[in-house]
């Protein structure tokens, strides 16, 4: 016999993750402005009012992609190890992430549309870079505790971090002036801005 009711939890995450599956596919094949929820719904074989209940509408929806990314590292800063291996493995998760082609067109398709759109860029800035940036100013305030890093504004080393992680490279990415990097070429990356950013707030 079917039963009926709410369905269990691992069938509700199926159906989460089936609907951003879609959800992502559409907005890089459709944009943000030209793309209907009713689409989104058939396509994940979800009703209309699910979407809306789960996500409030198509702003929470791109959140929701946003935030799934972001999770893919954000939990990843381990306080137990040295900070240059924490911050070489953090920043090495951080970048391959965000310089995937598919994050690329997300990130497009928000500077696009987000003059149309206000509810976009606060959807992707809250569930994407303030994260980020909570994370590490929290990580960097332990490790100033600790004694192991100057006592500088933790919310100001988080945003130079990023910065000095990202450099002008991800623009040329950006832009399509450069090949996506693989794992190898994110190391290599990561590893000297990481020691260069540690050589000027490391406790003395």
């Amino acid at each position: 016999m079917v039963k009926c009711g709410r369905p269990c939890k691992g069938d509700e995450q199926q159906s989460r993750d089936r609907l951003l599956d879609a959800a992502l596919r559409l907005f890089l094949e459709h944009g943000y402005g030209n793309l209907s929820m009713e689409t989104i719904a058939r396509d994940a074989r979800v009703s209309l009012r699910t979407v809306y209940s789960q996500f409030g509408g198509k702003a929470g929806l791109f959140g929701a992609l946003i935030r799934r990314c972001s999770d893919q590292f954000i939990d990843s800063l381990c306080t137990e190890l040295p900070p240059e291996e924490a911050l070489v493995s953090f920043a090495g998760q951080f970048l391959f992430r965000i310089t995937r082609p598919d994050v690329l067109r997300m990130r497009a398709i928000l500077i696009g549309e987000s003059p149309r759109f206000p509810e976009l860029a606060t959807q992707f800035y809250e569930q994407g870079p303030r994260r980020t940036l909570a994370t590490l100013a929290q990580y960097f305030r332990r490790h100033q505790q600790a004694g192991l890093i100057a006592d500088t504004d933790a919310d100001f080393l988080a945003d130079q971090f990023v910065s000095a992680v990202r450099g002008e490279r991800l623009q040329r990415l950006q832009l399509g002036l450069e090949p996506t990097p693989d794992q190898a070429e994110i190391e290599r990356w990561v590893e000297p801005a990481v020691r260069l950013f540690l050589a000027g707030c490391l406790a003395k």
